[in-house]
């Protein structure tokens, strides 16, 4: 049995109060809240924090706020379940409570959080193993060593982001506020990653990830809704595709997010497609998303978009499958995705 290495557990009165025991141990502290990533990678000793502060009590992170019409904000402490079950996410965002209603199992949605599964550490088949495992082969760039075994020439990590929340909320726009002693600031979801398995977040280690803004959802009988930074659309749609080897719970070794702003004639007048599980960071197919501003979301189109999306999909060898199927993946799983926000109704996560 694997067991907790000791440490000391801080519980915070406020947000605040938080980040500036955060900013005072430096990085021998570490934040949590449902735990679901954290606790199993000090078990593995990836993770050898001296100080926990426990964020899970914190009523400023709690709560679903505003309207679909406006813009909905959810705080970072909301759990998975109450968001994938929530009425107003489920109608309004049905694409991101399906990636929601994906992750994991039942039970670990009753704990984890949003806000956690945004920050969840990078996985990578050589790091995601036991002490001991780790120690038989040496240790990785990642953890305890100086080599990453998936690239041994490589001067960097390249353990893969595999978060199901992640690419929809970056292909839909959200934004995320972050607190720290100085003050809070806000940062388009995209720009809240580095494309490093080590240094993954931009994110300080003393901030803490407090909201979760989603863009206004307009109404589909017609009524146009403007968004900071676009045009006034007629409205919007977004999907999330996830592959992974059991349907029941697993990471994804491919997840492929699509979203797509239409004009009053049904004509894209923005989008993005955006890949997980394949890279240190959400990858997005810029050229794909190009391609389909101008045009209707017709079969022939879609099909050009996800050839386009598949040349910067290239997958790491280090997470289950092969690399090059899931390659091929990524233009099935684009075309499915894009399919799915051409549809009149995108479905709703059971």
């Amino acid at each position: 049995m694997m067991r907790l290495p000791r440490f000391r557990y801080v519980v915070p009165k406020s947000v605040a109060e938080a980040s500036r025991v955060l900013a005072g141990e430096g990085p021998d502290a570490m934040p949590v809240a449902g735990g679901t990533d954290l606790f199993p990678n000090m078990k593995r000793l990836h993770q050898t924090p001296k100080t926990v502060v426990g964020l899970s009590g914190l009523a400023e992170l709690k709560g679903i706020f505003g309207t679909p019409a406006k813009g909905l904000v959810i705080r970072a402490g909301e759990t998975l379940t109450d968001i994938c079950e929530n009425p107003v996410v489920r109608q309004a965002y049905p694409g991101l409570a399906h990636a929601v209603a994906s992750i994991s199992t039942p039970i670990l949605r009753n704990m984890g959080t949003l806000g956690g599964n945004v920050c969840l550490d990078t996985r990578c088949n050589y790091y995601n193993q036991t002490y001991e495992w780790r120690k038989a082969i040496d240790f990785c760039m990642k953890k305890d060593g100086g080599i990453c075994w998936v690239a041994p020439g490589s001067p960097r990590c390249w353990a893969v982001q595999s978060s199901d929340s992640v690419p929809i909320l970056v292909a839909m726009r959200a934004r995320f506020k972050l607190v720290g002693p100085r003050g809070a600031r806000t940062v388009e979801a995209k720009d809240l990653f580095r494309d490093d398995g080590i240094q993954y977040l931009t994110k300080k280690p003393h901030e803490i990830l407090t909201e979760i803004r989603l863009p206004a959802a307009p109404d589909w009988n017609g009524r146009s809704t403007a968004q900071a930074g676009l045009p006034a659309l007629n409205g919007w749609r977004a999907s999330y595709q996830k592959l992974r080897r059991r349907g029941a719970f697993d990471f994804p070794v491919l997840g492929v997010a699509a979203c797509a702003w239409f004009g009053k004639s049904g004509v894209v007048t923005d989008a993005r497609i955006v890949f997980g599980g394949i890279a240190s960071s959400p990858k997005l197919a810029e050229e794909a998303a190009r391609f389909l501003v101008g045009k209707k979301l017709t079969e022939a189109t879609i099909k050009e978009a996800a050839a386009l999306a598949y040349n910067p999909a290239r997958p790491l060898d280090n997470t289950d499958f092969t690399m090059h199927w899931r390659k091929q993946m990524a233009r099935v799983y684009a075309e499915r995705a894009l399919k799915e926000v051409a549809s009149p109704q995108s479905p709703v996560a059971s």
